[in-house]
């Protein structure tokens, strides 16, 4: 079995370092194009970067639902959700506590679970992402954003998710190299994108387990590797508070820009599997956070632990359960 497997797991690592790279060079690239053309640096904030930050995420999710593997696209989104509040705010409180104590950071815990709300909605009613749903969701994110960007322009910049997305604004104008980032980001994503739903649903028909595992596990915890080392790093320094913002933002892009992304590019159906664990555990994840957030409770060493524990717990359950559904 491993030796068949084997080169299928080789191209599925391949497809996400190659999307990971990607992403961050079109971000820098465009960035960088954006400046030289004297774009305002709250717009780069406010669309460039937001937008560009999910972009592997969202590529691979619309490349999954183009082909046909469902179950990858929405594993991306459910899992990405779980993984940035267990595992990439979990460790790092383990090393040092992560205060929520952040301004501006209850509205955005209110509007994730909103979207949280809207995302499972769509999955017990019609139990599916569709094309009405997908619009809804992007008119969500559009909202969002503009609502960002009404509290950016009128002075008001004790936002934690503006905080977020400036790191990359120190790229400023147009050089060779500014185009050779932008080349190899509008290039690479596709290229790793395909490369890991078309591997990925190879490697999922082969073990005999459902797509959705895929997306829950090797695709949700690949692409939420740059969250988890930007936390960690922040927590060495004992500064975990400052990617706080950027989990929950996280959150709120993966539901309404990636979910509604899914659904205007085709139609991605729940399975049974999903509606009975995946989601109910995504919908735990957002509450505890939104829970600490709103009573603003710092996520301690124990809470870390915990958080944790609930992450590998859950990745065992989906093991246990692979070809029960």
């Amino acid at each position: 079995m491993i030796p068949e497997i084997a080169p299928q797991i080789a191209f599925v690592i391949l497809g996400l370092a190659i999307l990971l790279v990607a992403g961050d060079l079109l971000v820098r690239g465009a960035v960088g194009l954006a400046a030289a053309l004297k774009i305002p640096a709250l717009l780069i904030s406010l669309t460039i970067v937001a937008f560009g930050t999910s972009a592997p995420e969202l590529v691979v999710t619309v490349q999954a639902v183009l082909s046909g593997n469902d179950g990858i696209a929405l594993g991306n989104i459910i899992g990405s959700n779980v993984a940035n509040v267990f595992l990439v705010l979990g460790v790092p409180a383990i090393i040092y506590p992560v205060t929520t104590h952040v301004l501006g950071l209850r509205r955005h815990a209110v509007i994730m679970l909103i979207a949280t709300a809207g995302f499972l909605f769509a999955a017990y009613g019609p139990g599916e992402i569709g094309a009405r749903t997908g619009a809804a969701l992007f008119i969500g994110i559009l909202v969002y954003v503009g609502y960002m960007w009404v509290r950016a322009s009128t002075g008001k910049s004790d936002d934690p998710i503006l905080d977020e997305v400036e790191e990359y604004q120190d790229t400023a104008g147009v050089s060779l190299k500014t185009m050779m980032f932008l080349a190899a980001g509008l290039i690479g994503l596709p290229a790793g994108a395909h490369l890991l739903v078309s591997h990925g649903a190879d490697l999922a028909s082969n073990l005999g387990v459902r797509e959705e595992l895929i997306g829950l596990t090797i695709v949700a915890f690949g692409t939420s590797l740059p969250e988890l080392a930007t936390v960690f790093a922040a927590a060495l320094h004992k500064k975990s508070d400052v990617a706080i913002g950027g989990v929950v933002g996280s959150n709120i892009f993966n539901i309404l820009a990636v979910g509604g992304a899914a659904g205007l590019a085709g139609t991605a159906a729940f399975d049974r599997a999903s509606l009975t664990l995946d989601l109910p555990v995504m919908a735990i994840a957002a509450i505890a956070l939104a829970a600490f957030v709103l009573t603003r409770k710092d996520i301690g060493r124990v809470a870390g632990l915990v958080f944790t524990g609930a992450y590998i717990g859950f990745i065992l359950m989906l093991a246990e359960n692979a070809g029960a559904f």
